[in-house]
This record gives structure tokens, C-alpha cells and sequence, in this order.
């Protein structure tokens, strides 16, 4: 017993030393691990659930979890809880009153304007009954915008908020034009060519909804239509078909998320992040939703404690929101106060990434890169602060793609003497283009084939082949993680040079009086390319120092990559996602004539910034004042 016990041992030890060994020499194996066992996972479910017949939608498993869990909470609004079993039955309700009084059949199109409310999740569960696709709206956008988002998606009914009752008049003209009918979430309405819906449902049967009302549903059957952010242009409706829904449901128990995780929705429920992966994410996992109207920082960790939520979603700047939160005295200690495990999404700056972990505690962040009509994703399982994600040979594999070399000033990949792109070398900055497969489908763009094939590029390393064009610059480094640098639009040339927004933006926030930074280039009478400017906002209680700014940015930027021009604003335009808007301000460029908020210029002579007038302005057109 005695040699056995010791052989144990013995056994025993060398395993630990193995893992010791192992951990040494592939310092991310571990998580690595973890996250191919995941991948392994959902990939063995996917296509259990595509070969169902009939197919089975993320609605069935939402029922499932009804079955399973009646009575658990599946809904959490302001001092509101509905179980699994609640939110089945007013679902029920609300498809039962669609099919009546709209009219509604299977492969019907509805377009949806609500806020981030209960209503928005039961609303698309029951157009899922029933075997129609909702049209996710961006309740913040008005009239032109508004109407192109029917002729993008062919929705045939939009159902309204009553809270955004005037924005729907203004459209309403418009919208009985096209023969779109339309319902208000009120008990009653004045205007004419318009319905209520609230009185409607609430005296709608509960009672389930027949499976055969969605029996011709597949996999390629359109779930959603979800609109991109729109920062230039009018808004384009990505179709999100069954199969990408299912894919997209599937990355949160991938991140890790578990059946019972609390998670914290603040992100718009018309985007992606806040539909597919918070609200997909929870109904594949069985998880709770917190639904929270809109993104607060003053009642962000409040709400985390009083839900006691486990999991959170961020976005853009959220991250930075928080971290620049006042540090009042009670509730700095309550900072690390709360059930917060792990957070997930795309965007935040290695600095704001330290600051939170330092402040808030070390919550797993899973920080992500994806765009909702791309069909590749990366995930930084390893945790590498600054990363995106990390190559792995049988992600790449499954999901072929590469990073190319990119001619900035032609806007197109670089290509060899046969006519095919040229990939980058491992420190160098290339265009991701994903390899369009089988299992990696472009839904495209609804009803826009020219957007849809611009996304397109073929014969990329041969004949015949065909790749989607992320439009994003990435880097790898030594240890093969992956870091989004740019997009394409967000870089630009000068003397020269291509200099990084981003870059520039990261650098000028480490100012001591900055607080927020939206860098851009603009072009000059005389020069080539596009040279530097910013419009930032300044921290409370600080003004714009220009001595100091000066030094600071030539301390830290080569010459060509220092903002020539600063333009000062009380806040920054941002899309719904936190997105610094830039086209307005490029077009405006940097003629005091034209802009109203304060203008400096960069006076290398004085070493300075210095007030741009008129007169600076004209010196600069006629090649006097030298940038």
C-alpha cells in the first residue's frame, strides 16, 4: 500500500510539475484550453439545431427554458421582475393580437421602434411565434433616415412606442405612401392612419402559439435586420438570418457565460451587442436579462448591486464613462463592492482597461472584435490588456483570413504582380479580409446589392475566391495577439505618413486638461493628403492650456502626426453605440468663418497653440503660414 500511496505521489507531483512546465512555456495554454473547449462545444450544437426538423429557432429554446424554469426570472426593469413563464405568456398575447388585427403570416417583415423596455424582448419573441422577422429601429434617428429604413428591410406593419409618437408623425405621410400600416403602444390614438395596439393585446388570449404558424422557417430564413450605426450616409439593414442569430447567441457561453449569470443590458436593444449577444446570449443560456432604459455611469454600479448582476456588456466609451465617474467618498468604497464577474465587449483603450481593473476590482473583461454583418469574430480569452484576440490555428482554420497589405491613398489592398493581395508581415499593419465560406456566409445588406458587394473582394490569393472586406486595420505581435489599429476611414496621410487616429486620440487624452479626443484629417489648399486636427472637450475645472499642449504633443508625436488644428466643444458628437461622429466636423474642416467654437493652430515658430483668425486662416490658403 505503502510503494502504491508513494507511486501516487510521485504521479501526482509530476503532473503539477507538467502543468508548472507547461504554464512556463505556453504562458496562455490554460485559457487557451478553455476557449477551444467552448468553440468545440457550440460547434458540436450548431448544426444539431440546423438538421432539426422542423428547424429550431432560439424561440424553441426559449421555450424550452420555459418548460425547464417557469417561475425563474427572466426579465428584471426598474422594480419589475417576469419569470420565464410571464414573459412566454405576454408574448402569447401580443402574437395572438398581430395575427389578428395586422394581419400578420409567416416570412412577414415588422419594423420595431421601442426603447429599451420589456415590451422591445416580448415583442420580438412573438413575431418569432409566428414566424416573422423584425426590423431592429434606432429610435434616435428622424424623418429621411426613418423611411429608408422600411425601403432597406420591406417591413409591411411598424409597431411605435407612445413616447415616440411625433417622431412617427412626422413620418406618416410617407409611410401610408409605401402602404405601411401603423400601431402605437397606447390604449388609443387621435391621428389618423394610425391604430393602437396596447388595448388589443391586453384582451388577447395567453395560450400557447401553434409550432406550425413558423414550420417553413430554416436556417437561412432572416431572424432580424439590424441597421449599422450610420456615422456616414444613410443607416444600411444587415440581414441577421437563423444560422448568424444562432452564432452570434452562441459567443457569450463562449466568453463563459453561465445559465445562472445576471446579465446587465444598458446597450441600445436595436444594436447587436445589446440584442444578439445580451438578449440572444441569456435565452441560449437560460440566463436573466437586466434591462436598463439607457447607459448611466451615475447608476451603473448601483443598479449592478441592487440586481446583484454577474455579467456586463460594454461598448465605445462606456468603459471610459465609468472610470471617469466622481470618486465621491462613500461610494469609492463601494467601488469594489458588488458580483460583477466578468464583462463583455469591444472598445476599450488599454488605459481605461488598467484604470477599471484598478478601480472597479478584476472582473474578467472579455473584450472582443466583430462587426454584425462580418462573418469573423476574434475573442481575447487570454486577457491580454490592449488585444482584440489571438491567432489560433484551428479558429483559423475553421474561419480562414488574413491581414493584407493596404494602399492608403488608392483606398485599396495592395496587389503582386499576379493580381493577388500580398499578407503582412507579423508587426505590421494590414486590412482583415475573412474568407466567405459556408460556414462563414455574408448575409449582405437587404435590398442594397451595390453596399453588398462593395464589402466584397475577389481573387484575393486566387482565382475564384472570394473574401469579405472588413474595412478594419489590425497588427500581430510576437506572440501572435491580435490589436485593431484602425478603420480605414479613420486613417489618413500627410507628408507622407499615415498617422492613426486612434493613436493621435490616445496620445492627447493623456493631457492633463483634455478629457475627450475625435481626431480626423482634413484637407488643405496646397498640401497633399490630409493633415491633423481634433475637436476635444476639456476636463471640468480646467481651461485650454496651449503652451502646454504644444509641448505635449511633440514631446509624445512625430511631427506629422501632431494635430495642426484644435477646435474645443462643450461634448463630442457620438452615434448610439459611442461612436465619435466625424464627417460633419471634416466637412467643416477648420475655417473660423464657418465654426463658431473656439480654433487654435499649432505656431511652431512661438511653440505654441495659437488663436486661428481670419487673417492665420487666409495666410494659411495662400502659403504663408506654414503647417
Amino acid at each position: 500500500m505503502a510503494l502504491s500511496s508513494g507511486k501516487t505521489d510521485f504521479c501526482l507531483g509530476g503532473a503539477i510539475l507538467l502543468l508548472f512546465a507547461l504554464r512556463f512555456r505556453y504562458p496562455y495554454f490554460i485559457a487557451e484550453a478553455k476557449y477551444m473547449c467552448r468553440i468545440a462545444i457550440s460547434i458540436y450544437r450548431t448544426p444539431k439545431f440546423l438538421k432539426s426538423n422542423p428547424f429550431y429557432t432560439l424561440v424553441d429554446r426559449f421555450l424550452d427554458s420555459v418548460q425547464k424554469n417557469p417561475h425563474k426570472a427572466f426579465i428584471r426593469f426598474q422594480d419589475e421582475t417576469y419569470s420565464y413563464a410571464q414573459s412566454d405568456k405576454q408574448s402569447n398575447k401580443i402574437a395572438r393580437s398581430l395575427l389578428k388585427h395586422a394581419g400578420l403570416h409567416e416570412g412577414d417583415t415588422v419594423a420595431l421602434l421601442l426603447g429599451n423596455e420589456p415590451m422591445f424582448l416580448w415583442m420580438w419573441l412573438a413575431l418569432a411565434k409566428i414566424g416573422c422577422s423584425a426590423a431592429l429601429l434606432n429610435h434616435n434617428i428622424r424623418s429621411k433616415s426613418l423611411v429608408h429604413c422600411f425601403t432597406c428591410c420591406g417591413a409591411t406593419v411598424l409597431i411605435a412606442g407612445a413616447e415616440l409618437q411625433d417622431s412617427v408623425e412626422e413620418v406618416l405621410p410617407a409611410l401610408r405612401e409605401q402602404g405601411i400600416s401603423v400601431y402605437m403602444l397606447t390604449d388609443q390614438v387621435t391621428a389618423e392612419g394610425m391604430e393602437s395596439l396596447t388595448d388589443k393585446i391586453a384582451q388577447a388570449s395567453d395560450e400557447p402559439i401553434p409550432a406550425d404558424l413558423r414550420a417553413n422557417i430554416t436556417f437561412s430564413s432572416p431572424a432580424v435586420y439590424i441597421y449599422t450605426s450610420g456615422t456616414t450616409g444613410l443607416p444600411k439593414a444587415a440581414v441577421i438570418a437563423q444560422r448568424r442569430l444562432w452564432a452570434m447567441s452562441f459567443f457569450p457561453s463562449v466568453c463563459g457565460l453561465k445559465s445562472d449569470d445576471v446579465v446587465y443590458i444598458c446597450l441600445p436593444l436595436y444594436h447587436s451587442a445589446g440584442f444578439t449577444l445580451g438578449f440572444g446570449g441569456a435565452i441560449e443560456r437560460g440566463a436573466t436579462v437586466v434591462v436598463k432604459s439607457k447607459f448611466s455611469s451615475s447608476q451603473f454600479w448601483d443598479d449592478c448591486r441592487k440586481y446583484n448582476v454577474t455579467v456586463i456588456q460594454y461598448i465605445g466609451e462606456t468603459m471610459r464613462y465609468l472610470c471617469n465617474s466622481p470618486k465621491v467618498f462613500e461610494h469609492f468604497k463601494n467601488d469594489q463592492v458588488h458580483n460583477v464577474r466578468m464583462a463583455i465587449g469591444n472598445g476599450i483603450r488599454p488605459e481605461v482597461w488598467r484604470t477599471f481593473i484598478s478601480r472597479f476590482g478584476n472582473v474578467d473583461i472579455k473584450e472582443f472584435y466583430g462587426s454584425t454583418e462580418g462573418t469573423l469574430g476574434f475573442l481575447n480569452y487570454a486577457g491580454k490588456i490592449g488585444a482584440v484576440g489571438r491567432v489560433n490555428y484551428f479558429h483559423k482554420k475553421i474561419y480562414p483570413y488574413a491581414l493584407v497589405k493596404f494602399d492608403q491613398e488608392q483606398d485599396e489592398p495592395v496587389r503582386n504582380a499576379e493580381g493577388f493581395c500580398i499578407e503582412v508581415v507579423k508587426g505590421e499593419t494590414g486590412l482583415l479580409v475573412a474568407k466567405i465560406t459556408q460556414k462563414a456566409q455574408f448575409g449582405g445588406y437587404a435590398r442594397d446589392p451595390k453596399q453588398t458587394e462593395k464589402k466584397k473582394l475577389y481573387n484575393v490569393f486566387e482565382k475564384g475566391d472570394v473574401y469579405f472586406n472588413s474595412g478594419d486595420l489590425f497588427r500581430t505581435d510576437h506572440e501572435n495577439f491580435i490589436y485593431f489599429q484602425d478603420r480605414v476611414g479613420d486613417t489618413f496621410r500627410w507628408k507622407g505618413e499615415n498617422v492613426s487616429t486612434n493613436e493621435v486620440s490616445d496620445i492627447l487624452t493623456m493631457a492633463t486638461s483634455i478629457e475627450e479626443a475625435n481626431v480626423y484629417g482634413v484637407t488643405v489648399q496646397g498640401y497633399e493628403g490630409r493633415t491633423g486636427m481634433a475637436t476635444i472637450t476639456l476636463k471640468k475645472d480646467h481651461q485650454f492650456e496651449p503652451d502646454a499642449i504644444f509641448s505635449h504633443v511633440t514631446t509624445y508625436l512625430p511631427s506629422y502626426a501632431r494635430p495642426r488644428f484644435i477646435r474645443i466643444q462643450d461634448c463630442l458628437a457620438v452615434t448610439c453605440t459611442f461612436k465619435q461622429l466625424k464627417g460633419k466636423l471634416v466637412e467643416e474642416g477648420f475655417n473660423p468663418a464657418v465654426i463658431t467654437d473656439p480654433l487654435f493652430v499649432l505656431h511652431e515658430m512661438v511653440k505654441s497653440y495659437r488663436p486661428l483668425t481670419r487673417d492665420t486662416y487666409q495666410s494659411i490658403l495662400d502659403g504663408h503660414f506654414r503647417l
